[in-house]
């Protein structure tokens, strides 16, 4: 199969896959250590948006934005059928906080603010510092790779149409 036909036949599963998540951050924040063994938190970030899709056009977008923004609205699109299509998140572990985006349907980590590294003081730090900016990258990767194969396992397994009714629930509650 084409890359490209691949691509746009499952890029549905990212979409799940960020909406999932939001109920997993707002109702079983439990099962997200799963994904990070020293995960303290995983929050909704100050951007979110989620489409009201048919067949590949897109009906309604709805973007919510700010600090201080409701998801009041983001529910009610979901009430109407829509989906997050993408999501900002904020991860802690121990004290260090990663921020940043994650697009629905390629997985795309941008925007990618990682905890500061150890300033450079000499030309021998700088070795150490990429090192550090690598690993810090690699924590988000990691972490949002174990957070899909979560999601897969749960996608697949027989229990899935629970899944979909408490999030349903959770929707409409």
């Amino acid at each position: 199969m084409d890359v490209s036909v691949s691509y746009n036949r499952y890029k549905f599963i990212g979409y799940e896959f960020l909406t999932w998540l939001w109920f997993l951050v707002e109702n079983e924040p439990e099962r997200l250590p799963a994904a990070a063994k020293n995960l303290d938190s995983l929050t909704i970030g100050n951007r979110m948006v989620i489409e009201k899709r048919r067949n590949e056009e897109v009906l309604e977008a709805i973007t919510i934005k700010g600090d201080d923004a409701g998801l009041e609205e983001g529910l009610l699109a979901l009430k109407k059928g829509a989906v997050v299509t993408e999501i900002n998140l904020v991860q802690t572990m121990g004290e260090y906080v990663w921020s940043f985006n994650l697009k629905g349907e390629s997985l795309n980590i941008y925007s990618l603010k990682t905890p500061p590294v150890a300033p450079v003081e000499s030309g021998d730090d700088i070795e150490g510092a990429v090192i550090e900016k690598i690993y810090l990258y690699e924590q988000v990767i990691d972490f949002i790779y174990n957070l899909f194969k979560l999601f897969i396992k749960d996608r697949v397994s027989d229990s899935w149409p629970k899944t979909v009714n408490h999030i349903k629930k959770w929707i409409y509650s």
